[in-house]
């Protein structure tokens, strides 16, 4: 049985920081693209970041800079760290999992930017 477990969602101030964590399992983690996508209220889901099996990375032009993604294939588990989040930055992250048609999702952790 495939799952995503992600973890590392709150509540943070503007200008702060934040490191979410994709745990997977059921699945060969090392030949998957791995990807984070953000969903805000009354708007569609979007894609954040991606990382490729050879680790090449990719990023939506609004977080670049201040948002990294990573994967550690021994862990089987991928990263995203979030610096200087912005309120527009709060929605609830998905974590995914794609190797051709196989497409797995987790069931998301909240992040919210407030002061």
């Amino acid at each position: 049985q495939v799952q995503l477990v992600e973890s590392g969602g709150g509540l943070v101030q503007p200008g702060g920081s934040l490191r979410l964590s994709c745990a997977a399992s059921g699945i060969d983690f090392s030949i998957y693209t791995m990807g984070w996508y953000r969903q805000a209220p009354g708007k569609e889901r979007e894609l954040v970041a991606a990382i490729t099996l050879n680790h090449r990375d990719s990023y939506k032009d609004s977080v670049k800079g201040r948002f990294t993604i990573a994967r550690d294939n021994a862990e089987n588990t991928v990263y995203l760290q979030m610096n200087s989040l912005k309120p527009e930055d709060t929605a609830v992250y998905y974590c995914n999992a794609r190797y051709f048609q196989d497409d797995y999702w987790g069931k998301g952790t909240r992040v919210t930017v407030s002061s």
